[in-house]
């Protein structure tokens, strides 16, 4: 039996299983660092297939991974399984309606990330079984991607060293290979400390931390002129010192991202912000403490292995949506804001013309394949797939899990991924994967190629922008739940 139909077979059979394993994580909507019962919904799915699951990994205790197989080549694949809050909603429902007593939401689909991949890596495990071929797949627990750099600290702790390439995916509108790269950022808090007095009797007693923020961000604005046009600096305030005006502030925060398209670029940013800060602390009288919270590096999308997922999904088409799906789609299309609606209908309108815009619009869901485009343009978000792509040659999908124009981080995702749309997706998301590790499998030799390309890329060193004293930031609490909970 061909590769295409093995994966095919093999995520059919277990598409009741993986609808519990998406509804489990779907319905618990745990928050960054917090997917304690999301964690747990995986690592049972995954050693119910024979995988040997390592929890805990990386000091993250909602991280694992989960291995099958032995020898080369090693093939890692990539879940998330965060949800972000205020986008509570309820399944399927295309009017906002949040689920009572609950704030989170899976509005950006990584409930079903994390279900497409682990129905990737057991049909990976199921292509090895039935080939005798030498290989070994591990599924990636990556916690936390919305709000706490979860792959960044797990490639800092070396855990895809030893990988000859990373496979992933993520739900969107349409169905094409990830071919544009991100911004590197870091985030970054400066913390002023002076002195207390009273604004009136005694000003000249006083250092004002606050003053020093202050200054500091009109020092970073007239940065802004003589950085490359790319970089993007952000910020707010953490702490203002307190809420009397007459007493002298002796304490204020303020909080940086910092975004460029290369991290070596962010870093030297970084440096140039460092020094304002310092400038800021002498010009007041204060002291500054710079805390580095932890940072992303850009996207590397990898050209050879780009390629082959391409192929793979080329070859298994889009998710086949039925007229239920699409009756569904057309009322959530019809929940955006009449300037959204205009906005997609003119961008369809300008790439098919009007009478094909017209039909696309009434079953909003996208049933094609983009063509490949290696040369696409950056993107100005960023993601911390891009740490796994300076270590290993890493490759993207974009899956259709929502109907078309929809905007991530909405309850209208939360609604579509808890839906059969969303279901179709992940299953999808789960052959392409797996054919294109069943072809690395068969022809090994291709991640040479890819290695090169990385390290003509990176010169073949990867500098985490997280500092070695910087832990990942786990909620109080979260350790001994997730203890109490067997992980």
């Amino acid at each position: 039996m061909e590769a295409k139909n093995i994966v095919k077979e093999a995520v059919a059979k277990r598409a009741s299983a993986l609808r519990e394993l998406h509804k489990r994580i779907w319905e618990s909507a745990e928050l960054g660092y917090e997917e304690v019962q999301s964690a747990l919904a995986l690592r049972d799915f995954m050693a119910a297939e024979g995988f040997a699951v390592e929890t805990g990994v990386a000091g993250i205790p909602t991280a694992f991974v989960a291995s099958y197989g032995s020898g080369k080549p090693v093939i890692g694949i990539l879940a998330e399984y965060d949800a972000l809050s205020q986008l509570s909603q309820q399944p399927g429902c295309p009017t906002k309606d949040p689920i009572p007593g609950q704030e989170g939401g899976h509005g950006c689909g990584h409930s079903a990330l994390g279900t497409g991949s682990a129905a990737a890596a057991v049909a990976i495990k199921d292509y090895l079984d039935a080939t005798g071929k030498s290989g070994t797949v591990r599924l990636y627990g990556c916690p936390a991607e919305e709000n706490g750099w979860g792959k960044t600290f797990m490639a800092r702790a070396g855990l895809y060293d030893d990988l000859d390439c990373a496979l992933t995916w993520h739900p969107f509108d349409n169905n094409a290979a990830w071919t544009f790269s991100s911004l590197a950022n870091v985030s970054v808090k400066f913390k002023f400390f002076g002195r207390t007095a009273h604004a009136a009797a005694a000003p000249h007693a006083g250092r004002s931390a606050l003053d020093s923020c202050e200054i500091m961000n009109v020092g970073v604005n007239y940065l802004r002129e003589h950085v490359i046009p790319e970089a993007r600096m952000h910020y707010a305030y953490l702490d203002v010192g307190g809420t009397s005006p007459n007493v002298v502030q002796d304490h204020a925060c303020v909080h940086y991202f910092l975004r460029a398209p290369k991290s070596a670029q962010v870093q030297e940013i970084l440096a140039r912000v460092k020094d304002i800060a310092k400038g800021a602390a002498l010009i007041c009288g204060t002291e500054c403490v710079c805390e580095i919270q932890s940072g992303m590096s850009d996207y590397i999308p990898n050209p050879t292995m780009t390629k082959l997922l391409y192929d793979s999904l080329a070859e298994l088409g889009a998710p086949a949506f039925d007229g239920a799906d699409r009756e569904l789609a057309a009322k959530f299309f019809a929940s955006f804001d009449e300037g959204s609606r205009q906005q997609v209908v003119s961008g369809l309108v300008k790439r098919y013309g009007e009478e094909r815009a017209k039909e696309i619009v009434a079953a909003p869901l996208n049933d094609t394949v983009d063509p490949l485009d290696l040369n696409a343009t950056p993107v100005a978000g960023s993601t911390d797939v891009g740490d796994v792509s300076y270590v290993t040659p890493t490759a993207q999908a974009m899956i259709a899990g929502f109907c078309i124009g929809t905007t991530p981080h909405t309850w209208q995702v939360t609604g579509q991924t808890g839906s059969s749309i969303g279901e179709k997706g992940y299953l999808k998301a789960g052959e392409v994967l797996a054919l294109t590790a069943a072809k690395v499998i068969d022809c090994p030799e291709v991640t040479a190629k890819a290695r090169e390309e990385l390290v003509a890329e990176t010169g073949g060193g990867y500098n985490c922008p997280a500092p070695d004293d910087v832990l990942p930031p786990i909620p109080e609490g979260v350790a001994q739940r997730a203890k109490e909970a067997g992980l």
